[in-house]
């Protein structure tokens, strides 16, 4: 696999196929299944506190109000709400005439289900004895919307600080879009790798090879030959995690020879576990770890036992 270190199965926001994404129900069924690595994403409310959510606040196709219906969009940003508001929103269902309804369709909804806190998700590891799974932690900052979220330093001061009192330090990685805030976490916490999350095609890519871009933190690759792993590595990344279209053979060659573990997102048809698989990649990111942990068996590599536990 290009390392010493084994196959990382990643269960993306907990296993979104499967449970509604980014709870307590889809992180316990993620470990109940076997996986290496939780992989979820988080924010900071008004009052400081650290939840798991992918957007920046509200997704008006996951939130319910009190009432039953689901918010109008834009949702209201978690920074400009105490976590007493945001736990008065049903998340356990999507909407169902939605893009996101019909890309998810055996998604098992979970009605009543809140955005939990990273500290709950870390006391239902502890509930499950699963000593083992790590936690994949993406800061959800966008540089083009500053007002959407704390600055980087308080952001990362806030997630630090929590990680670090629960006890969690040697079982994290902090993965981001955002190379500021990773840069950060070099600095201040120079044990947990960081992951450089990198996105090259689509309407809104995060990264040009010929400059630097708001995401990546003053570096460019053209600094570095054009390279994204060789750019990634004089950043201080351990890790590089691209859109699994963007890789090929010799970008996984060239990380693994520069000591870069590469780990994609997010794969969730059987040909394309495979093909990367194939490629040497170092673990996969997908919304379906059921799957994920068939082909992986089937490619002969080891995969993690479960620990069914009670959300």
């Amino acid at each position: 696999m290009g390392s010493d270190r084994a196959f990382d199965l990643e269960a993306h926001r907990g296993g979104r196929a499967l449970l509604p994404e980014n709870t307590l129900p889809a992180f316990a069924n993620a470990l109940a299944l076997g996986v290496d690595t939780l992989e979820l994403d988080v924010g900071i409310t008004a009052d400081g506190e650290v939840i798991v959510s992918h957007e920046r606040g509200l997704n008006p196709d996951l939130a319910r109000d009190a009432g039953g219906a689901y918010i109008g969009p834009p949702g209201t940003p978690f920074i400009k709400l105490r976590l007493a508001e945001v736990r008065a929103y049903d998340v356990g269902q999507i909407r169902p005439d939605s893009s996101y309804a019909r890309q998810f369709p055996d998604q098992q909804a979970v009605p009543g289900t809140r955005i939990p806190t990273l500290a709950e998700l870390f006391a239902l590891v502890r509930k499950s004895g699963n000593t083992r799974v790590r936690f994949n932690i993406e800061t959800k900052i966008d540089p083009n919307h500053p007002d959407e979220t704390l600055d980087p330093q308080g952001f990362v001061a806030k997630l630090l600080a929590l990680i670090e009192a629960e006890g969690f330090s040697d079982r994290v990685m902090i993965q981001s879009f955002d190379w500021r805030t990773l840069r950060l976490v070099q600095q201040q916490a120079p044990k947990i790798p960081t992951v450089y999350l990198t996105l090259q095609r689509g309407a809104a890519p995060t990264i040009a090879i010929d400059k630097a871009t708001g995401w990546t933190a003053g570096f460019s690759p053209a600094d570095h030959g054009g390279s994204l792993p060789r750019t990634i590595k004089a950043a201080g990344g351990a890790i590089w995690s691209p859109y699994f279209g963007d890789v090929s053979e010799a970008l996984v060659t060239e990380a693994h020879e520069l000591g870069l573990r590469v780990v994609v997102w997010t794969v969730n048809k059987r040909d394309d576990m495979a093909r990367m698989i194939e490629l040497g990649v170092d673990g996969i990111i997908s919304d379906r770890p059921d799957l994920l942990r068939q082909i992986a068996g089937e490619k002969g590599l080891a995969v993690p036992a479960g620990t069914p536990v009670v959300p």
